[in-house]
C-alpha cells in the first residue's frame, strides 16, 4: 500500500523557519516526480513545489527565494525547507506523487494526510 506521510508542521512566528519531510513507501521512488502542495480554510489548493528527476525542481510565485525543495532517494523522501515564513503561508501542508512533475493536482497520483503549518504574526 502506497503511503506518504508529512512530518514537520507546526506554529512559528513570521520569519522563522520549518522544515517538512514526506516519507514515501513508493516502488520505484527514484521515478516519481513529488511535490507539495498547501490549502488555507477557504481557499483553493495552491502548488507549492515540485521535483522530478528530468526536469529539476519549480516553485510557485509565492514561495520563490524562501522554500526550498529536496528529495533524498536513499531514504525515499523529499523535504521542503520554508524560511522567512509569513502569516500568509499558514495552511495545510500535502505531499504528492505523481509519475511526471506535478505541477497541479490534476496529475497526482498519491496524496498524503497534510501536516498544519500555523505562522503567527
Amino acid at each position: 500500500q502506497v503511503q506518504l506521510v508529512e512530518s514537520g508542521g507546526g506554529l512559528v512566528q513570521a520569519g522563522d523557519s520549518l522544515r517538512l519531510s514526506c516519507a514515501a513507501s513508493l516502488r520505484n521512488f527514484n521515478g516519481y516526480g513529488l511535490g507539495w502542495f498547501r490549502q488555507a480554510p477557504g481557499k483553493e489548493r495552491e502548488f507549492v513545489a515540485a521535483i522530478h528527476w528530468s526536469t529539476g525542481t519549480i516553485y510557485g510565485d509565492s514561495v520563490k527565494g524562501r522554500f526550498t525543495m529536496s528529495r533524498d532517494n536513499a531514504k525515499s523522501t523529499v523535504y521542503l525547507q520554508m524560511n522567512s515564513l509569513k502569516p500568509e503561508d499558514t495552511a495545510v501542508y500535502y505531499c504528492a506523487a505523481a509519475p511526471g512533475l506535478p505541477r497541479t493536482g490534476d496529475g497526482v497520483r498519491y496524496w498524503g494526510q497534510g501536516t498544519q503549518v500555523t505562522v503567527s504574526s
